[in-house]
C-alpha cells in the first residue's frame, strides 16, 4: 500500500518521514526543501510505502508544488493520505483538510507539535474533531518521535479497510450550499468516469480549474448550466465564485475549532523569535549583519577550523604517498604502474580528498543557519532586493541551494510558481559558487593571498553574487521582461538544530564529495595520467611536455593569454573542470608533479598575483561542470539549451577574467 503524506509548508512533514520510514531526508526549518516527491518503505508496517510530497497550501494548480502534490493523488491513486497539520497553527491548516476530504480517499489527520500546543496552555479535543470531520485523528510530536506508532496503525487500518471520510460536505444552507449540490448532481457521471469524488470535482468546477474542467469532458450545454448555478450565487451571496468557496471553509472551519480547541497562549518561541525578528529583518540591520554571519563563517572555515583540518589530512595523505612510493620503489614495480599510482592517484585524488575537512566545516555552519530558521529570513530579507532585479524571494532558496551544489539549486526552481522566474533564476543559479570550486579557493589563496584568505573567500563569493545581479538586470530588460509573482512566505519560529539534522547533512555532503572523489574524480585523473605519461604515438615519456595532453593544451592556450596565464598545464586543468570543479586541483597536482603537500607553491612558478585573480574569477564563473549542465537542459527543455547556457557562462567568465586582468594591468 501506498501513502501520500501531505501538509502545509514548514508543519513538519519531512521530520515525520523520516520517523516514518527512517530515511536520511535532510529537515531544513525553511519553506522549499522538498522540491519533488520521495517516497520510503515505512517502518513496523509491512508492505507500506510512504510518499513525501511537497508542502502546499491548498490543492488549486498555482504553483509547481500544487501540481506534483494533486496530480500524484488524482493520478496515483494512493491507498491513503496522511494529512499533517501544524496544531499550533490549526485553522490555516485545515483549510488544506478539507480539501482532502472531498477527495473520498481513506485518510488520518496527523496533529503535530502538540508538544508545543500542551506546553503553551492550549488543548484540543482529538476525539471530538475525529467525531466531527469523519476520519482517525492522532496528536503526535514528529521531532520527538511521539505518536509514530499510533498514526502508522491509524493510517493502516483506515487504508486496509478501505474507510473513506463520513463528512465531506461543510456548509450551511445558503447559495453556496445550493451551488455545490447542483453541480454535484449535474456532473456525478463525469466525474466517476474521471475517477474523481463527485464533491471534489464540483467545488474544483466553481473554483474555475481548467484541469479538472478537462478531466471531466463536459459539453457546452452542460458547462453553460455550471455557469447559471455560479452566477446565481455569486449574485445572491455577494461573492466571487473563489472567495464563496473560501468563505465556507474558512466557516465551517471557525466552527469546529470553536467546539475543540482552546488555543494556546502565545509561545516562549514566538515571542522570542518576533524579538529576534527586530533586529535580524530590520531594514537598515540585516542585509549588514547576514554579510558579517557569512565572514564570520568564512573566517572560521577557511581560517580557524577547517584549514587546520585540511592541513593534517593533507600531512597524513602526503605520509601515506610516501610510505607507498617507497614500498613500490622497493618492490622493483614496473615504472607506468609506479607513475599511475604516486603521480596520478595518490597526486590527483589525494589533492582532492585533502579538503574535506574544510567542505564538512563550511556546512556545518551553514546547517546551523538552516536549522535554526534564519535563512527563511534572509529569503525574507532579500525579496525586496531581488525584485529590483525581476525576481521574487522565493528565487533565493534555489539560489542559496547552488553554494552546495548546482544540480539541486537547478532542480529545486520548480518550486517557484511562474516560468518566467524559473528560467531567470536556473541562468543565475550557476553563477552561484558551488562548493565543489572550494579546493581551488582554498589552494590559490593559500599560495597568493595567505595573509587575506578571508578576505578573497569573501570577495568571490559575493562577486558570483554581483555578477548574477548584473546578468539578471540585463536579461530582465531584454529576453525576460515581465514582473516576479508575488511572494507569500511563512517564517518558522527559531529552533535550536538538532544533532540528528546537522549530522545527516554533513554526512550527505561528505559521503557525496568522497563519492565523487573516488568515481567521478578517479576516472578523469587516470585520464588525465594517461594523457600526460603518453606521446602521440603511445611511448610512455617522462617530460609531460611532450605528451597528448600538452599537444591539445597548446592548441588552446592562446585563448586564455588575454587573462594572463597560457600554460599548456593551466588550460589543461580548467578543461577537466568540466567534469567536475574538484578535477581542477587534481589536474595541477598531477602536472605540476607536486602532490597534494606542496601544490600551493608549485603554482608560483604557473602565475602571478594578478593572473592567479583573474584565474580564480574564471573557475568562479564558469560552467559548474557536465551534470549542471545536464539538470539545465533537462529543466530548461532540451540539451541544446543547457549547452547553450553553458557557452554562455563561459563566455560570461572569459569577459569578466579579462576585463579585471587587463584592469589589475593598468592600475599595478
Amino acid at each position: 500500500m501506498i501513502f501520500a503524506l501531505v501538509g502545509n509548508q514548514n508543519c513538519g512533514k519531512t521530520t515525520l518521514f523520516n520517523q516514518l520510514t527512517g530515511s536520511n531526508q535532510h529537515v531544513g526549518n525553511f519553506p522549499g526543501v522538498t522540491v519533488d516527491s520521495k517516497e520510503g518503505v515505512m517502518r513496523g508496517a509491512k508492505g507500506c510505502s510512504v510518499v513525501d510530497l511537497p508542502g502546499i497550501y491548498s490543492l488549486r494548480p498555482y504553483t509547481a508544488e500544487e501540481i506534483v502534490t494533486r496530480d500524484f493523488i488524482l493520478n496515483q491513486k494512493p491507498d491513503g493520505i496522511i494529512n499533517i497539520v501544524d496544531a499550533t497553527n490549526i485553522e490555516r491548516n485545515l483549510y488544506l483538510t478539507l480539501q482532502l476530504l472531498e477527495m473520498q480517499i481513506p485518510m488520518v489527520l496527523a496533529l503535530n507539535m502538540m508538544d508545543e500546543v500542551r506546553g503553551n496552555g492550549g488543548t484540543i479535543d482529538v476525539q471530538k474533531m475525529s467525531d466531527e470531520l469523519g476520519i482517525p485523528v492522532v496528536p503526535i510530536a514528529a521531532a520527538k518521535n511521539e505518536g509514530i506508532e499510533e498514526l502508522v496503525d491509524s493510517a493502516v487500518r483506515a487504508a486496509r479497510t478501505r474507510t473513506l471520510p463520513k463528512r465531506v460536505d461543510f456548509c450551511d444552507d445558503g447559495p453556496v450550499h445550493r451551488c455545490i449540490h447542483a453541480v454535484s448532481h449535474l456532473i456525478e457521471d463525469h466525474a466517476q468516469a474521471a475517477g474523481m469524488a463527485r464533491r471534489f470535482a464540483a467545488t474544483k468546477l466553481i473554483e474555475g480549474d481548467e484541469d479538472i474542467i478537462s478531466r471531466l469532458l463536459l459539453n457546452q450545454n452542460e458547462l453553460e448550466m455550471v455557469e447559471h448555478s455560479i452566477v446565481e450565487m455569486e449574485d445572491e451571496g455577494k461573492l466571487d465564485r473563489n472567495a464563496a468557496i473560501a468563505s465556507m471553509r474558512y466557516d465551517y472551519i471557525e466552527r469546529l475549532c470553536s467546539k475543540t480547541v482552546v488555543k494556546c497562549r502565545e509561545s516562549r518561541e514566538h515571542l522570542r523569535s518576533v524579538r529576534i525578528d527586530r533586529v535580524l529583518t530590520n531594514k537598515y540591520a540585516a542585509l549588514p549583519i547576514f554579510v558579517g554571519i557569512m565572514l564570520l563563517i568564512f573566517w572560521l572555515t577557511f581560517d580557524v577550523v577547517g584549514a587546520g583540518l585540511q592541513d593534517l589530512l593533507a600531512l597524513g595523505i602526503s605520509r601515506l604517498s610516501a610510505v607507498v612510493d617507497h614500498g613500490l620503489t622497493a618492490y622493483g614495480m614496473n615504472p607506468v604502474v609506479h607513475s599511475l599510482m604516486i603521480d596520478g592517484i595518490f597526486a590527483g585524488v589525494g589533492s582532492v580528498v585533502s579538503f574535506l575537512p574544510i567542505i564538512v566545516v563550511m556546512f556545518f555552519f551553514l546547517s546551523i543557519l538552516e536549522d535554526t530558521g534564519y535563512m527563511a529570513r534572509v529569503a525574507f530579507v532579500m525579496d525586496k532586493l531581488l525584485r529590483k532585479i525581476g525576481l521574487s524571494g522565493r528565487s533565493f532558496v534555489p539560489m542559496l541551494i547552488g553554494f552546495g551544489c548546482t544540480v539541486p539549486a537547478v532542480m529545486a526552481t520548480r518550486t517557484l510558481p511562474s516560468a518566467r522566474d524559473r528560467r531567470l533564476t536556473i541562468l543565475l543559479t550557476p553563477f552561484m559558487s558551488c562548493s565543489a570550486k572550494i579546493p581551488i579557493y582554498a589552494v590559490f589563496t593559500a599560495a597568493f593571498f595567505p595573509l587575506h584568505a578571508v578576505l578573497v573567500m569573501a570577495l568571490l563569493y559575493f562577486g558570483g553574487m554581483v555578477v548574477g545581479v548584473l546578468i539578471s538586470l540585463l536579461l530582465n530588460h531584454t529576453v525576460f521582461r515581465g514582473n516576479p509573482v508575488p511572494f507569500v512566505m511563512e517564517l518558522p519560529n527559531y529552533r535550536l538544530p538538532t544533532l540528528k539534522s546537522v549530522a545527516m547533512l554533513l554526512w550527505d555532503k561528505a559521503r557525496d564529495f568522497l563519492q565523487r572523489a573516488f568515481t567521478v574524480i578517479f576516472v578523469a585523473t587516470l585520464a588525465i595520467w594517461f594523457l600526460e605519461s603518453f606521446d602521440l604515438h603511445l611511448n610512455f615519456v617522462t617530460d609531460s611536455s611532450r605528451s597528448l595532453l600538452a599537444s591539445v593544451g597548446r592548441i588552446l592556450a592562446p585563448v586564455f593569454r588575454p587573462l594572463g596565464f597560457e600554460d599548456w598545464r593551466v588550460t589543461t586543468a580548467l578543461i577537466t573542470g568540466f567534469t567536475a570543479k574538484e578535477a581542477v586541483v587534481s589536474t595541477l597536482g598531477i602536472l605540476t608533479g607536486a602532490g597534494t603537500e606542496h601544490l600551493s607553491a608549485a603554482l608560483s612558478g604557473l602565475f602571478t598575483p594578478l593572473s592567479a585573480v583573474s584565474f580564480l574569477t574564471f573557475t568562479l564563473l564558469y560552467t559548474p561542470c557536465v551534470a549542471a549542465i545536464a539538470a539545465i537542459g533537462r529543466e530548461l527543455g532540451g540539451r541544446l539549451r543547457g549547452a547553450v547556457v553553458a557557452v554562455f557562462q563561459c563566455v560570461v567568465a572569459w569577459c569578466v577574467a579579462a576585463g579585471l586582468y587587463q584592469l589589475l594591468l593598468l592600475i599595478a
